[in-house]
């Protein structure tokens, strides 16, 4: 490993820094939002990348809708849930001609 005989000094090594300077980042305007944005990258605000869509920030509305027109039901699971829809009506029938029945009884005898 290579050690250096003499330390160096501060106008050396100043003088060696003098040429590492921080640059100001280019940026260019959105085509389709016109926001500031750092070349060669995607916009953060509207997701857009040389006048196409590529961040998922427009995706998010397709993704939704095409889920949506995706799935498919079955026979099976049709008949299931039409089952089940029935015996949920059934027993609500059940419960409210219950609950006409004890309401009449405690009018008849509230009457007498």
């Amino acid at each position: 490993m290579a050690v250096p005989k003499k330390r160096t000094g501060h106008s050396a090594q100043g003088k060696r820094r003098a040429n590492w300077k921080a640059t100001k980042p280019e940026t260019t305007i959105c085509s389709n939002c016109g926001e500031p944005v750092l070349t060669h990258t995607v916009c953060t605000a509207c997701g857009h990348y040389k006048g196409e869509p590529v961040s998922l920030k427009d995706k998010k509305v397709e993704v939704k809708e095409e889920k949506k027109t995706a799935k498919k039901a079955t026979k099976k699971s049709t008949k299931k849930a039409e089952a089940k829809v029935e015996e949920v009506k059934e027993e609500a029938v059940e419960e409210t001609s219950e609950e006409v029945k004890e309401e009449e009884k405690e009018d008849k005898s509230v009457e007498e």
